[in-house]
């Protein structure tokens, strides 16, 4: 009988530390009962929110014109409740066509005040793009390449110090591999032309060097969903050019199927070497009908119906665990954004998401939940002080707060280690 593989391990995502709790007084709480439990993740666990930007915006129906996700308002608060059980990390669009549809008035009013609905809720808010082909905007098309370059970085000055302080991660450029190349007879852009004449290289600079002056603390990510050798030759030039890259991006949208633990980590341990943070940008796995293998570009795939159905809900909450699993067991993976909490709306309109259009948790939800909230979580746990105030506190990296005498205080979890928590007056 062939043993099962061993669970990865999971022990550089956890911490133990010695709590001293001390009172208002700093006399040490001594020998008595604490609760303490988690509050967040150190690990981005991350979703888009283009569908809450309409409820946060106190909108009652949907913009057909709005380019930021199409589910209803009249679902944000069942969505709200569900996106902030699972998730600390919202990327939200930018895509500079729907942004900016009229040359001098961006969406910057309706962003922030989504920005801020997520901010206000614990939640790190990631833009998506400052630069990227294609949804660059028509009325940008027939300028010189000179102004080309001159209003994109324009355009990334203006909004990321718009947005500094509430979006300090940037998908700086994206998808720069095929960006020079890209053809596309529905819609051509001006950025394919910049940086054809430009190159990648210099096109990729311009967008970080402006991204960085705008904001000097800012994450800055380069990104694509082409993971062959031609994306580390890519990464491999940017680097040696002596651009600061903060993290890798990696998008992963598996529809034509899980591609299996193997794969996986082959692809992590390849981008793994360049000694950056790894982020999964863009997961999603389907449960229902898998896209043909043939397929080269998934946005060739039209169907008139792509619905869920209960054999592929039980296959994508496999999947999802599985895929979550390995994801955060590579010590190089720093965050995992999956591409769309419901199906309602969807991209492609694939049944991509962890709910059904009705609203209701399909199981992996439930699966992800498990893990998120269930195994990788401390959930209210009553110790005991000793004479020193003391008890010891093993978890998930991250975010924790302790109660006791009526009172309770917040404190890190990052380190085995010592850590000190003063509770407020009661």
């Amino acid at each position: 009988m062939t043993p099962s593989p061993a669970a990865p391990s999971m022990r550089h995502r956890t911490a133990t530390a010695t709590l001293t709790v001390r009172r208002a007084d700093g006399a040490p709480l001594a020998d008595a009962e604490v609760t303490v439990e988690q509050t967040r993740h150190a690990f981005a666990f991350g979703n888009i929110g283009f569908d809450l930007i309409g409820y946060a915006n106190g909108e009652t129906e949907a913009d057909p014109d709005s380019p930021f996700g199409s589910a209803a308002p009249a679902s944000g608060a069942r969505l709200a409740e569900l996106w902030l059980e699972l998730f600390n990390t919202a990327t939200l669009p930018f895509y500079w066509a729907g942004f900016e549809p009229e040359r001098g008035r961006p969406a910057t009013e309706r962003l922030l005040r989504a920005t801020r609905w997520f901010d206000e809720r614990g939640v790190t808010v990631k833009g998506h793009p400052l630069a990227w082909h294609t949804l660059a905007p028509d009325w940008l098309l027939d300028a010189p390449t000179d102004e080309v370059e001159e209003v994109l970085r324009a355009r990334i000055r203006r909004d990321v110090s718009d947005f500094a302080g509430v979006i300090d991660v940037w998908d700086a450029i994206n998808e720069v591999v095929i960006m020079p190349v890209f053809s596309n007879e529905e819609r051509r852009n001006a950025i394919t032309r910049l940086c054809w004449e430009r190159g990648r290289i210099p096109t990729i600079r311009l967008a970080f060097e402006e991204a960085r002056a705008a904001n000097p603390s800012a994450t800055l990510l380069l990104n694509d969903f082409n993971l062959s050798s031609a994306y580390e030759c890519l990464i491999e030039g940017v680097l040696e050019a002596g651009i600061e890259v903060d993290a890798i991006g990696l998008q992963t949208h598996m529809h034509q199927g899980y591609w299996g633990e193997e794969r996986t980590l082959e692809v992590l341990d390849r981008f793994a070497r360049y000694g950056l943070p790894l982020h999964l940008t863009e997961t999603t796995l389907l449960s229902g009908d898998l896209m043909p293998a043939h397929i080269v570009d998934l946005n060739d795939y039209q169907v008139p119906s792509w619905p869920t159905t209960p054999e592929g809900e039980e296959r994508q909450a496999s999947d999802i665990s599985r895929h979550y699993r390995t994801l955060v067991a590579h010590p190089a993976v720093e965050a995992i954004t999956y591409w769309g909490l419901t199906d309602e709306g969807s991209w492609l309109g694939a049944p991509v998401g962890l709910v059904r259009a009705d609203g209701t948790t399909k199981p992996s939800f439930d699966a992800l939940r498990g893990l998120v909230k269930g195994e990788w979580w401390l959930p209210p746990t009553t110790l005991r002080t000793d004479a020193e105030g003391r008890v010891e506190v093993s978890g998930f990296r991250g975010d924790y707060a302790v109660s006791g005498t009526g009172a309770t205080a917040g404190f890190t979890l990052a380190a085995d280690g010592a850590v000190e928590v003063t509770l407020p007056a009661s």
